[in-house]
């Protein structure tokens, strides 16, 4: 004899069904596909970064000039014998590498914002390149205002204006620390606006009906 066939027994060709599996989603509710999971791909966030990092390099070129527009200048004086600073006690020196940090942190600033708005969704790439650009961007300005500024070669340019004529000094930048403030204020700025105002991740499906996991397994067994 052969057991009847009870309904506690699904046929083995049908699987069981899951009132469960189709609440899991709300009807109609399309799941996003990789792609706009992942967002662009490595070739392309890496092609974007290069892209970024020759702009905002290129732009060093404007920081250097408004660096030998607005520093001030070292007046030099020479007599048979030596060449020194006219005024000892000044301290355009020192407002030369200011002048240049704070262009710097400028540039940076405003790098770091306009990269997060062309480029909301950031990534590594793009952080490097920025940072890479901006350290690069800061060496072109840094020679450039020392290629246009004044004779580099002291003591020719003391033969040539004369015994006892002041002239300006070559532009020089001694904190050399000063080259990290365009890259380290562009880092800061563009990871603050991606964590404040970044995009976020997406937050899962709501169950369906509104039921409570432990009210809705308890109500099942």
């Amino acid at each position: 004899m052969t057991a009847p066939l009870t309904p506690s027994q699904p046929p083995h060709d049908q699987p069981p069904h899951d009132p469960w599996q189709q609440a899991a989603q709300p009807s109609g509710a399309v799941p996003p596909s990789a792609d706009e999971e992942d967002g662009p791909d490595m070739k392309t966030e890496v092609r974007q970064a290069a892209v970024i990092a020759l702009a905002v390099a290129v732009s060093g070129l404007l920081l250097g000039l408004l660096w030998l527009w607005l520093a001030p200048r070292v007046p030099l004086i020479a007599d048979n014998e030596a060449v020194f600073l006219k005024d000892t006690e000044g301290e355009q020196a020192i407002g030369v590498d200011g002048t240049f940090t704070l262009l710097a942190l400028a540039f940076g600033a405003v790098s770091g914002a306009v990269v997060f708005l062309l480029r909301r969704r950031g990534g590594i790439p793009l952080v490097i390149g920025l940072t890479a650009g901006g350290l690069l961007g800061a060496v072109i300005a840094w020679r450039l205002g020392i290629f246009l500024g004044p004779e580099t070669d002291v003591i020719a340019h003391a033969k040539s204006v004369g015994k006892g004529v002041a002239f300006d000094a070559p532009l020089e930048l001694k904190a050399k620390g000063a080259l990290l403030a365009w890259p380290v204020a562009a880092l800061l700025v563009h990871l603050g606006l991606t964590g404040l105002f970044g995009p976020r991740d997406p937050e899962p499906y709501p169950m369906a009906y509104g039921d409570d996991p432990g009210r809705t397994e308890g109500s099942a067994g």
